[in-house]
C-alpha cells in the first residue's frame, strides 16, 4: 500500500491511500442494476477517472470540489489509468494533509505577474481605454489573480486566469508593435486585459477555489455578454466617447472568433481579429502542454476533445 502517492506517479497495479480532490462525481446504475459512483479525482499533478462499485452514497455531485480520503487500486481502461475505489469519505477537521499537494496552481509568480500586468495596462496611451481597464481591474483584480481560467479545457488551475491574461497581454504588446500601422495598441491591450473578466460570474467554485460548475448567469448569458455589459456600464459612467465603448464591447463579444465557438458576433476590426487569434494561440498551446505532459516521446496522445484530434510528442 502506497500512501499519499501523486496521481502523475501512479502505475497499473498500485494500491494507494491518501487525500485527493473529488473533481467530478456522478451517481449511476450499472448494467446489473447496482448503484455506483462514477468520479474523477485529482491532485496538483493531474486527475484520473475512478469508480466506486456497489456504492449507494452518500457522496455525489454535491461533494464535487471537496477533499476526500481514498483507498483503491490503479488499473487501466481503454488506454488510460482508472482507479477502483474500495473506501471513500470526506476529509474532516481531524485529518492532516497539505492543500498545496492537492490543488493545481499556475507555474508563475502570481505577485510578479500581476505587477507586470498592471504595468502593461499603465502603458496604454489612450486615456479613455486605460481608464475603463483600470476601473474594471479595481473590481476584479483580486479574483483575476487567483481564479482558474476555465473548468477543465485550459488553465483550469488556481492563478490560471492571471497566467492566461498575462500571456495574452505580452503577445498583444508585441503584435501591436509589429502591426502598428494597422492596429491601435491601446484598444488591443484594453480588450485583451478585459476579455475574460466576466468569468468571475460565469462559474461556481469549490471551497478550494477551483471551478465546479457553470453558474446560472454563466449558462444563460456567458462571460462574453456579461463582460461586455460591464464594459458598457463602465464606459458610460466614465463618459468616454460612444464609439470607444462600442469597440471595447465588440472586442469582448467577438473574441471567440466564430459563433460556432461561442462568439456573439464575428470580429469586425483588426484589433478584435487579433484578440481572437491571440486567445486561440494561448489556449491551444496550454492544451498542448497539459496533454503532452501525459504522453511519452515518440507516441501519440488519445483524441483530445478541445483540439478534435490526436497530437504527437516528438523526441
Amino acid at each position: 500500500m502506497r500512501r499519499e502517492i501523486k496521481i502523475a506517479e501512479m502505475t497499473v497495479g498500485d494500491e494507494f491511500e491518501g487525500f485527493y480532490i473529488l473533481k467530478m462525481a456522478q451517481n449511476k446504475i450499472s448494467n446489473n442494476g447496482k448503484p455506483y459512483l462514477n468520479a474523477t479525482v485529482s491532485d496538483c499533478t493531474g486527475d484520473m477517472d475512478a469508480k466506486v462499485w456497489d456504492y449507494p452514497g452518500p457522496l455525489g455531485p454535491a461533494e464535487e470540489g471537496k477533499v476526500v480520503k481514498l483507498r483503491g487500486t490503479v488499473s487501466e481502461y481503454r488506454g488510460s489509468l482508472q482507479a477502483t475505489i474500495e473506501r471513500i469519505r470526506l476529509a474532516d477537521e481531524n485529518d492532516e494533509y497539505e492543500l498545496s499537494a492537492l490543488v493545481p496552481v499556475a507555474p508563475i509568480d502570481a505577485e510578479a505577474g500581476y505587477k507586470e500586468l498592471l504595468e502593461l495596462v499603465a502603458s496604454i496611451e489612450d486615456q479613455d481605454y486605460r481608464d475603463v481597464t483600470e476601473a474594471l481591474l479595481e473590481r476584479h483584480g483580486e479574483t483575476l489573480r487567483t481564479m482558474p481560467a476555465a473548468k477543465s479545457v485550459h488553465h483550469s488551475f488556481l492563478n490560471g486566469l492571471l497566467m492566461h491574461t498575462l500571456n495574452m497581454m505580452r503577445q498583444a504588446d508585441f503584435l501591436a508593435k509589429l502591426y502598428g500601422g494597422t492596429v491601435d495598441r491601446s484598444l488591443l491591450l484594453a480588450g485583451t486585459c478585459l476579455h475574460d473578466l466576466g468569468k468571475e460570474w460565469e462559474f461556481e467554485y469549490s471551497d478550494l477555489g477551483l471551478v465546479t460548475e457553470y453558474s446560472t448567469p454563466g449558462q444563460l448569458l456567458g462571460h462574453l455578454v456579461m463582460g461586455a455589459q460591464e464594459v458598457a456600464d463602465a464606459a458610460r459612467g466614465l463618459g468616454i466617447p460612444e464609439e470607444k465603448g462600442l469597440l471595447l464591447q465588440h472586442m469582448l463579444l467577438s473574441h471567440h472568433g466564430e459563433p460556432e465557438f461561442g462568439a456573439a458576433v464575428r470580429p469586425m476590426c483588426a484589433e478584435a481579429e487579433l484578440l481572437s487569434l491571440i486567445d486561440k494561440i494561448d489556449s491551444r498551446m496550454e492544451i498542448y502542454k497539459e496533454s503532452l505532459d501525459n504522453v511519452e516521446p515518440g507516441q501519440f496522445s488519445g483524441r483530445i476533445f478541445a483540439l478534435e484530434k490526436r497530437i504527437y510528442k516528438h523526441q
